[in-house]
């Protein structure tokens, strides 16, 4: 019964501010496709999302269109300036900081544990904003490794750009991998992770390909 009171106490400004949020689910009208019937089954348990990263929006965006789970967007230290961003950010928007400059292995088994203790964690693989207007960056390879310590899938998800501030949001949800499964041997290889990672960029395309026509 206590553990339960924590989990409540620790999420309470999170779910606030998502329910105060119901008139942007409103007026964004979220838009999902799906890349096959597997896609469409609800996220349960610890998984690991992934998304292309076209702006600031984008954390806002992939909660509106996962709107049945609470997300741990994975973000650069930059936005953990200060004494009030970092309250901000940590406990309202459940934020993992990660120094892109200086990765360490305490961010690896922070966002490692989250996804073993069940939680979805949400982080933008291109490692910043692709202000391209076409085409998905190279994938960083850290996300198959976080998937495969901790057991959990990967699930891509592609977010269309919007073209004016009242177009409907679209976003293409892609099956989750399983990482274990791209192992050549009883453990998987660095050879193993980097194929993984390909495989995930295609299938990030694919995605891109069914929002954009």
């Amino acid at each position: 019964m206590k553990k339960a009171k924590t989990v409540s106490i620790k999420y309470l400004l999170f779910d606030f501010i998502r329910i105060t949020a119901l008139p942007a689910l409103i007026w964004f009208r979220p838009k999902k496709l799906y890349i096959n019937e597997a896609a469409k089954k609800k996220i349960h348990g610890g998984a690991l999302m992934i998304s292309n990263h076209i702006g600031l929006f984008d954390p806002m965006y992939l909660m509106l269109g996962l709107w049945y789970r609470r997300h741990h967007f994975v973000a650069t230290t930059e936005l953990f300036d200060g004494k009030i961003k970092r309250k901000l950010f940590e406990k309202a928007f459940l934020c993992i900081e990660i120094d892109r400059q200086n990765f360490g292995m305490s961010t690896f088994r922070q966002i490692t544990d989250h996804l073993a203790a069940g939680e979805l964690v949400t982080m933008f693989p291109e490692g910043r904003i692709n202000e391209e207007k076409q085409g998905v960056q190279a994938f960083k390879s850290g996300m198959a490794l976080m998937a495969l310590k901790s057991g959990a899938p990967l699930v891509p998800v592609y977010i269309k750009r919007r073209k004016h501030f009242y177009s409907r949001l679209v976003l293409a949800i892609g099956e989750p991998v399983e990482i274990k499964n791209f192992a050549s041997g009883e453990t998987a290889t660095l050879a193993d992770i980097n194929r993984a990672t390909q495989y995930l960029h295609e299938q990030e395309e694919i995605l891109e390909k069914m929002c954009e026509g």
